[in-house]
């Protein structure tokens, strides 16, 4: 006589089956994940090592493994953390202002046609000006001093963190506002408790597109007037034509962009999401 083994649950849980074949299908979706990943960035350096040996001379483009030495370098002295500081605290002043001034008219674009007929264009414009007119027009006014940078990342991330905002409030439920209507909810309350929580992942998604922004235009500001921080290194590389140099500071540029990236803005924002696959992932 055949014996038919059902798996159980908890109360109010999924079978245990159901949730050990969910695991093992994250688990193997995770695995492929990096192995394309890694397949990616081995097949990238595979073709730069053959251009470099067969196609174009070492000093135009130096390979990987003698770039690598040149990061390391870099990484063992004092002058990654002085540039790399220098970069940080322009971004992280200028994109602080941004965000909450972004949110700022966001939600008040969002919520009112006067204040979307007031500031829409200019919103508009400063997200589809390129941000080379801004670092420009910001290192003339401030020259060689500390506030071209901050201001630059202000004007140029604002607009990207302000759209994002903007969607989140039309896209809220009008049953919510009509809820806290109906309670004799205040305004204040009811932006605070109902609007600012439905808003989260715009909020998560206003600072990934606006922190890229703002890294692209701190750098490329200091390319053009910096007297420290990455743009300024990849400039004094470019002068005296160190192609190793150069690369070197770029690479270390795009790894620690991705790493704040991958490693705390969206880590954050699956550990705040975890009750939220669908948002998380």
């Amino acid at each position: 006589m055949a014996t038919t083994v059902t798996a159980r649950a908890g109360p109010g849980g999924p079978p245990a089956g159901a949730a050990r074949d969910a695991g093992a299908t994250r688990r193997a979706e995770r695995r492929a994940r990096w192995f394309w990943r890694i397949a990616g960035y081995v097949s990238f350096f595979g073709i730069w090592q053959l251009t470099s040996t067969f196609l174009i001379e070492d000093f135009i483009l130096p390979p990987p493994v003698q770039i690598a030495e040149e990061m390391w370098s870099i990484a063992s002295s004092d002058q990654l953390l002085i540039h790399f500081s220098a970069t940080l605290k322009n971004i992280a002043i200028g994109f602080t202002i941004a965000f909450v001034l972004g949110t700022v008219i966001g939600i008040a674009m969002g919520r009112s046609r006067w204040w979307d007929a007031f500031l829409g264009d200019w919103v508009m414009m400063t997200l589809t000006t390129p941000g080379l007119v801004f670092a420009l027009v910001c290192a003339m006014i401030f020259g060689l001093g500390p506030m071209g940078p901050v201001v630059a990342v202000v004007i140029t991330s604002v607009s990207y963190v302000a759209v994002n905002i903007v969607e989140g409030v039309r896209a809220a439920p009008k049953d919510l506002a009509d809820m806290a209507r109906a309670f004799g909810v205040p305004q204040r309350r009811a932006l605070r408790h109902v609007l600012i929580p439905f808003l989260a992942p715009f909020f998560f998604t206003a600072a990934r597109y606006g922190f890229s922004v703002a890294w692209k235009i701190a750098t490329l500001i200091e390319v053009i007037v910096g007297t420290k921080g990455i743009g300024f290194m990849m400039r004094r590389e470019f002068q005296s034509f160190n192609m190793t140099g150069f690369l070197a500071w770029v690479l270390l540029f795009f790894a620690f962009a991705l790493f704040l990236e991958r490693g705390v803005l969206q880590r954050q924002m699956t550990r705040f999401y975890r009750w939220r696959p669908e948002v998380a992932t």
